[in-house]
């Protein structure tokens, strides 16, 4: 009877790893779709020169990596989002302008969640079209753009959030000629930094490069077959 009584124990104890495992499985998934689905969420918002409700899906102390700069701080956010693109692209206003065009399909999102599940990794692509109507305010104008998002995202009271969205700008392209006429340097990035260019980065990225320049995006994981890491 004894013998069978600590059978029975070895059962449930093992019943129950099994059940803390598969829930915490089952809890890293949720977490997988639930920063995959922010991550779009934020590409919805882009679209629609939505950049208060942007900034609201960043930790307080989330940064954006964009054009090398560094945009630190919900100040350094506003200084991107709000000085910068909606003063340019809307005329001040929170939302779409009649006219302008500023799609950002998202894809090939690949998300890894830690452990401990309060921090997140996401690898994705971006694609971007953009224009100015030739009946709206200001030039006509279309062009493309490429790039990659290798994104940190934390959970803050059970809501994920941004941590740091580093966007690579890969290419951009003039529509009518494409991006094999895209001209080295076409597009500038950042180099003087807050307060000296008032709307200017906090810090600056090391060597960023653009096309017809070309480089490996680093990788946040290793080669799943090798287990090596990628140089």
């Amino acid at each position: 009877m004894e013998e069978l009584k600590e059978e029975l124990k070895e059962q449930i104890r093992a019943l129950e790893q099994k059940v803390e495992q598969l829930s915490n499985q089952a809890g890293i998934l949720e977490d997988i779709h639930a920063v995959r689905t922010l991550h779009h969420k934020y590409g919805y918002y882009i679209d629609k020169c939505l950049y208060n409700e942007t900034i609201d899906l960043f930790s307080e102390d989330g940064e954006v990596r964009f054009m090398g700069g560094i945009f630190k701080g919900k100040a350094g956010l506003r200084r991107l989002y709000i000085e910068r693109f909606q003063k340019r692209f809307t005329n001040g206003k929170n939302g779409p302008r009649y006219g302008f065009l500023l799609d950002h399909p998202l894809m090939q999102d690949i998300v890894d969640v830690s452990p401990d599940r309060k921090t997140a990794k996401l690898r994705a692509r971006s694609v971007m079209q953009a224009g100015n109507h030739e009946s709206a305010e200001g030039p006509t104008k279309q062009w493309w753009e490429g790039g990659f998002h290798l994104n940190e995202y934390v959970k803050e009271d059970g809501i994920w959030k941004i941590k740091v969205l580093d966007y690579r700008a890969a290419w951009h392209a003039d529509f009518e000629t494409g991006w094999a006429q895209t001209p080295p340097h076409a597009y500038p990035f950042f180099s003087v930094t807050f307060p000296e260019d008032p709307l200017g980065p906090d810090e600056l990225m090391a060597n960023p490069k653009l096309w017809p320049e070309t480089d490996i995006i680093p990788f946040h994981y290793p080669h799943p077959v090798t287990g090596k890491w990628v140089k």
